[in-house]
């Protein structure tokens, strides 16, 4: 059975991502990429479906024991996990550096004090556990392979096969070490060459070390801060520029429920907002690789704008099921692939103006494709911003006239209208400024409810929604206006849970029923640092400190968040780690440092 989901460290090389449970267990590796078919699926499944587990060697009927401390090496991805046993302590380190070739996942074992048996247990199963590969040796080298996949390992210890898996049985003493590495290459090409752990290491953390010195946020969250940017740097396909929303599938929003998305895949809503946080704090080399992504992925075609795209720009993103896996915690069906990249999302096209417009802002080179690209999708929202769309959080259910929606249109005219004011674009201002005042008008008339004092989800209902936060935030009405606060105080009375974390919107009782889904969900943690940032907006600053220093403690011991936090089971759950998450904890940081908001 899978850890918990916070029991998950992440380690990666830009380009996919591992995860590596407490008890040394990688449950959860695709390659070569992100959205590449998984090798270890145990996450979602059991044993059967792949693993690789580094640890001391234990009683068959007591389970693999966790390790007594671990850490990230300073500021990098590198992971350091140690076991204290009676016979003396041991050291894993795991990490994936950054390629120019094969992908690699290595870990290197490390003797501390007294002398400790270790088993290094690898059962690699392809296509997401359903194919288990042809395992022989070639020279000193160890090779699975199946179909066009291949994994070699390389490893000084002995190794032997049995019941399908590949062993390795070695002690070590102080200064010892032994090291084991994994390198995927396609099965019709050369072997990969073998891997320099310490060599791989030395160069792993100097890529950490000079990227996290670029970092420019000096503010006492700093420690949390930089464990989000190292965190979304992670989530970055470096080929392209493209940002995924998190490297797993199908980590539950409710355990045992239905609502289990793939998240490998490039939303403009996710990227942009990871942009925004990456400029704010130093990183535009970043920014330059998404915008020339985005310019990539639209081509010509702004009309037929999709909310999500693969890594390097695909369109079709065809959502599958897994009936070979039970699922994390019995969560099923495990779903590949994501069928709402085709749903209507007005709100994207002022997500990604937002962006474009802070890149420009911020000083990255003008790029006349990128402005003719505003202009157009402005064109295109200036017959369609009135139409019903499925809004920000994807709902199944029927499309509706979303107020977050109708806000974030009137960004994306208002951005292109200041991009048109400062002499960088060429368009129709007077015809566009009257635009930006009717969606203003429309959504004050029709999504604000008087009696209540309060915006709504959409025209005409009674529901609330918690990306109403964002209208302060995005410049739609000042933060001292009436209506704001009222909204902002309405959410926290009627999305709230009992610890004080916002609901995305009611999943259970008479209102429910806009997502079209079965079953509740968690607090949604973006949104609960939203609420922290309103807060300080409208000078409750000591009430948004405290919320967010009670988010920054649902992190787990490696500062790392997934999309959701359900109160009831208090555990971590959704996808993980979120770039959802971790870009309001920077952008929250950042305005509670500017305000003098925090301890200490």
């Amino acid at each position: 059975m899978a850890g918990r989901i916070e029991d998950y460290a992440l380690i990666g090389d830009m380009q996919t991502a591992a995860l590596v449970c407490r008890d040394g267990t990688v449950d959860w590796l695709c390659l070569p990429r992100f959205d590449s078919h998984a090798v270890f699926a145990g996450l979602l499944g059991t044993e059967e479906h792949g693993f690789w587990r580094i640890g001391p060697v234990h009683a068959a009927d007591a389970g693999p024991p966790a390790a007594a401390r671990r850490s990230y090496r300073g500021d990098s991805l590198i992971l350091e996990s140690e076991w204290d046993t009676r016979y003396g302590t041991v050291r894993v380190t795991d990490f994936m550096p950054p390629r120019d070739g094969a992908p690699q996942l290595i870990r290197i074992v490390e003797g501390l004090s007294g002398r400790v048996r270790m088993r290094s247990s690898l059962r690699m199963r392809f296509s997401y556990g359903r194919v288990t590969p042809w395992v022989h040796k070639v020279d000193s080298r160890t090779v699975a392979v199946a179909g066009p996949d291949s994994v070699w390992l390389d490893t000084e210890a002995e190794t032997h096969g049995k019941d399908l898996t590949t062993y390795s049985d070695f002690t070590v003493a102080p200064g010892d070490r032994v090291t084991f590495t994994i390198s995927w290459q396609p099965s019709h090409k050369e072997p990969p060459p073998a891997a320099d752990p310490t060599a791989s290491l030395e160069a792993t953390a100097h890529f950490w070390r000079e990227w996290v010195e670029q970092c420019t946020y000096h503010g006492p969250y700093r420690e949390a801060v930089v464990r989000s940017l190292i965190t979304l740097k992670a989530l970055t396909y470096a080929p392209t520029g493209g940002i995924v929303a998190a490297p797993t599938t199908s980590l539950p929003e409710d355990i045992g429920g239905v609502r289990n998305w793939d998240y490998r895949y490039t939303w403009l809503r996710d990227a942009a907002i990871t942009l925004s946080s990456l400029l704010r704090t130093g990183y535009r080399e970043e920014a330059r690789a998404w915008r020339e992504w985005l310019l990539r992925a639209v081509a010509g075609d702004p009309e037929n704008l999709q909310i999500m795209y693969g890594i390097a720009g695909e369109r079709e993103l065809g959502e599958a099921e897994l009936d070979w896996l039970p699922g994390y915690e019995n969560s099923s069906p495990v779903r590949v692939g994501n069928g709402a990249a085709h749903q209507l999302q007005l709100d994207v096209y002022g997500e990604v103006t937002e962006a474009l417009h802070l890149a420009h802002m911020t000083g990255l080179a003008r790029n006349d494709y990128a402005a003719l690209l505003q202009l157009k999708l402005i064109h295109y929202l200036k017959t369609h911003w009135d139409q019903p769309d499925e809004g920000i959080w994807e709902v199944r259910g029927p499309r509706r006239h979303f107020v977050h929606s109708k806000v974030m249109a009137w960004v994306a005219v208002d951005r292109t209208i200041k991009l048109i004011e400062m002499g960088d674009a060429d368009g129709p201002l007077e015809e566009w400024r009257e635009l930006r005042d009717e969606i203003h008008r429309d959504v004050c008339e029709k999504g604000y409810d008087k009696e209540r004092n309060t915006f709504t989800q959409s025209y005409g209902s009674t529901e609330l929604d918690a990306s109403l936060l964002l209208i302060p935030q995005m410049g739609f009405l000042p933060p001292d206006d009436k209506r704001v606060i009222g909204t902002i105080e309405a959410i926290q009375r009627e999305l709230s849970t009992e610890d004080g974390f916002v609901l995305r919107y009611p999943t259970v009782g008479e209102d429910a029923g806009v997502d079209g889904l079965e079953g509740d969900e968690g607090a949604f943690l973006a949104c609960s640092f939203w609420l922290a940032d309103d807060l300080a907006m409208i000078g409750r600053v000591d009430e948004a400190r405290k919320l967010f220093e009670k988010l920054l403690g649902l992190r787990n011991d490696l500062g790392l968040l997934a999309e959701e936090w359900d109160s009831r089971l208090q555990r971590q759950v959704g996808n993980f780690p979120q770039a959802f998450s971790h870009v309001p904890l920077i952008d929250t940081a950042l305005r509670l440092t500017a305000s003098g908001a925090y301890g200490g």
